[in-house]
């Protein structure tokens, strides 16, 4: 992990982007992208209005009588430039990974060393940093920053490339690792970067106001830290490493402290093509089983559809349910899963009718096996996820040709 030059790409209020590339009218007025009752995201001019991400629908058109909404419900078009993204950035660099729809990783460690060498080889020395330095910290002449310094050009390229491409704008963070990456990368928004030189990572991972701003610390981890009565980033690094190891075990304590003092030597791994399909909905209530198997085949449609375009036969099929509680909407859900039927597997890749009534069927008798339902219920999500994905038996195979067009996953992934 010694001397990696990490690159992390955020792309601006991405859905919002998205829509005023699918519609150039919307560019310069307030718009927010809906989901349910919520303004999931919105774009730098309904923010100016006091619009904020995840605000109810009912309280940013108060702020801002003049919003313009879109419905986001269907995340296909969001889901195909966020491929095109990644396809763009593997051009640059084998090793990107996807995280979400809207950010990247990219170890653009091989790059810099060679721009170096060209640097050598023509007699210039001079690496002159491009977009911010964070803190503004830190000797840009030090010999030991100059591949940082140079990764930042190189960030600016990837940011120049995506913005004339695909019309995107994003921000950047370049570090020495993931995490640092990640963390800086928010620093000046929108359409800017930061580069973090080592004198300013403590400055910036203690300048975390709760631990669980530490990417790779999650939900459930941060609860058990503040039992311990560890809320921030100097807390945990003052806690006892013994004490961390019983509660934890030894090799979560160790890198969950590390992580604290900002390091991370996990490598950036090329995503390549999903793993699994997968789509939720949640609501307020649901409560009969008629009412199931409705939403249960609005998601097989769009599950479907996108097996389709993939060309990859699915094996597995899960349910998840989340049940009502008012106490804990974190740890409440539950799943089943069993082997899609052989007899099944055939049908996917054609047309979708014939398979949907099936499928229900067996969601159905997984949805059985968790709850009673001569018994009343009420239900705040449904998300089926098919997975185990394998190629068509040989002879068949034309339609992955069809995926890399249509998704077009990360060049050089090795798939």
């Amino acid at each position: 992990a010694a001397g990696r030059v990490v690159a992390h790409l955020d792309l601006d209020c991405f859905y919002a982007q998205v829509e005023m590339i699918r519609n150039p009218e919307l560019r310069d007025k307030p718009l927010g992208v809906q989901q349910k009752n919520l303004v999931v995201t919105c774009n730098y001019e309904a923010r100016k209005l006091g619009v904020k991400k995840l605000m109810s629908v009912k309280d940013a058109k108060e702020k801002c009588p003049q919003l313009i909404l879109v419905n986001g419900e269907d995340l296909t078009p969001y889901r195909e430039m966020s491929y095109k993204v990644t396809e763009l950035l593997g051009e640059f660099s084998p090793l990107v990974e996807r995280l979400g729809f809207d950010e990247n990783f990219v170890d653009i460690t091989e790059i810099v060393e060679k721009r170096l060498n060209q640097l050598q080889q023509s007699g210039c020395s001079g690496v002159r940093v491009s977009g911010h330095v964070y803190n503004n910290q830190g000797d840009l002449h030090d010999t030991t920053h100059v591949r940082l310094v140079m990764g930042s050009q190189i960030a600016e390229e990837l940011r120049e490339a995506v913005h004339a491409r695909l019309g995107l704008t994003g921000c950047a963070g370049v570090a020495s690792n993931k995490l640092l990456s990640k963390l800086v990368s928010g620093t000046f928004k929108p359409n800017q970067q930061t580069l973090l030189l080592p004198e300013s990572c403590q400055d910036l991972i203690r300048g975390l106001n709760h631990i669980q701003k530490v990417p790779g610390i999650g939900y459930k981890t941060t609860k058990r830290l503040e039992t311990l009565g560890i809320r921030n980033v100097c807390d945990l690094q003052a806690f006892p490493s013994a004490v961390l190891e019983k509660e934890f075990g030894v090799s979560v304590a160790q890198r969950i402290q590390k992580l604290s003092y900002g390091e991370d030597d996990t490598p950036v791994t090329p995503s390549g093509p999903p793993q699994s399909f997968s789509d939720e909905d949640s609501f307020k209530k649901c409560s009969s089983e008629a009412e199931v198997k409705e939403k249960l085949e609005e998601l097989l449609l769009n599950l479907l559809d996108r097996i389709r375009k993939d060309g990859r036969q699915p094996h597995t099929v899960r349910l998840t349910i989340r049940q009502f509680s008012s106490s804990d909407k974190w740890l409440n859900r539950e799943s089943r899963q069993c082997p899609v039927p052989p007899h099944l597997l055939p049908r996917f890749g054609k047309e979708s009718s014939n398979l949907i009534s099936p499928l229900v069927d067996i969601l159905m008798k997984l949805f059985r096996k968790m709850i009673d339902v001569a018994l009343p219920f009420h239900l705040t999500l449904l998300s089926v996820c098919f997975s185990n994905l394998k190629d068509l038996p040989s002879g068949k195979k034309g339609s992955i040709g069809f995926y890399l067009k249509q998704m077009s996953p990360p060049s050089g992934s090795g798939k």
